[in-house]
């Protein structure tokens, strides 16, 4: 996790904003990630212990995304598209391609293998990729629940219509709607594009919380204290504050938080658990084959680190 320390996070004075992360781009492959979760000054936001902004990337016709198959355990991966298509295969038999304003989330309990790659039709026109990838830490009695998959097409979304701002509400309740994603903890997370000069109110219903700029620019804050953020920042919020965005061009940013999650969590690879005995054991089941198999996609699999 030595990328976790290429971030800048820095204090800010603003009265709502606790904190600034600024994730650095990283090359995967032909397409840029951005990684804001975990960082150096603070590992999580409510459970929220991984957030990837992957792209935007033009990828020409012949190229595409390719993730093998991998495990996880003791956490809900969520994955939500902005731009392009992703076909997602895992262990419990689920075969689904995702679109923009899907969810995929998939929770990973006592261990799941799932792949992600772009169709082939996809792939042989050329497309443009652009997405989320965020994963969820699990309380610890459901670290080892039975592992499920569940897609909710975006016509399932509540949309909330503000002045300005247009909301799409992923998981949680919030501006009087409530998401049908089966979160088990108090969960918020929201996809919202708010027009140049319009301002939007982050939910106060949740303890910890944090608002991604994905394109644009927005602030918090007076003007001669305003806490500032563009495309790739996070501004993660005090507890309990009132906390009001407002932005300086369009922009598009995603919210996300909830209750905190009961205790430390360790995470190595792809595997995140309150016991480090319990990741021992789990890199040892996937070295060893002991991981069930993803049905249609078992020829490769993403190999167990060196380290």
């Amino acid at each position: 996790m030595s990328e976790v320390f290429e971030q800048v996070c820095e204090e800010h004075p603003a009265d709502a904003v606790e904190l600034v992360i600024r994730a650095r781009p990283r090359d995967l492959g032909g397409f840029a990630v951005r990684r804001a979760l975990p960082s150096m000054r603070r590992r999580l936001v409510g459970p929220f212990i991984f957030f990837d902004h992957m792209g935007p990337a033009d990828l020409p016709a012949g190229v595409g995304m390719d993730v093998r198959s991998h495990p996880h355990i003791a956490l809900a991966t969520i994955t939500y598209l902005l731009e392009g298509v992703v076909f997602h295969r895992d262990s419990l038999g689920t075969a689904m391609a995702i679109h923009p304003g899907d969810v995929n989330w998939m929770i990973a309990g006592r261990g799941i293998v799932h792949s992600e790659r772009t169709p082939p039709e996809v792939r042989a026109a050329g497309h443009r990729s652009h997405g989320l990838q965020a994963w969820v830490a699990l309380r610890k009695e459901e670290e080892e629940l039975e592992p499920r998959f569940v897609h909710h097409p975006a016509s399932s979304l509540p949309r909330i219509e503000l002045p300005g701002v247009d909301v799409r509400l992923v998981s949680g309740s919030a501006y009087g709607q409530a998401a049908p994603t089966p979160t088990l903890t108090p969960t918020i997370y929201a996809d919202a594009r708010i027009s140049a000069g319009a301002s939007l109110e982050v939910p106060d219903g949740y303890e910890q919380r944090a608002v991604y700029v994905v394109s644009g620019q927005i602030e918090c804050g007076d003007a001669a204290g305003a806490a500032r953020a563009d495309e790739g920042t996070m501004l993660v919020f005090r507890g309990g504050a009132r906390a009001r965005v407002r932005a300086t061009t369009d922009a598009r940013v995603m919210i996300l938080g909830g209750a905190p999650i009961d205790g430390e969590r360790h995470i190595w690879w792809n595997f995140v658990s309150s016991s480090k005995e319990r990741i021992e054991r789990a890199k040892s089941d996937w070295k060893e084959g002991r991981f069930p198999k993803v049905p249609g996609d078992d020829a490769e699999h993403i190999p167990l680190p060196e380290a």
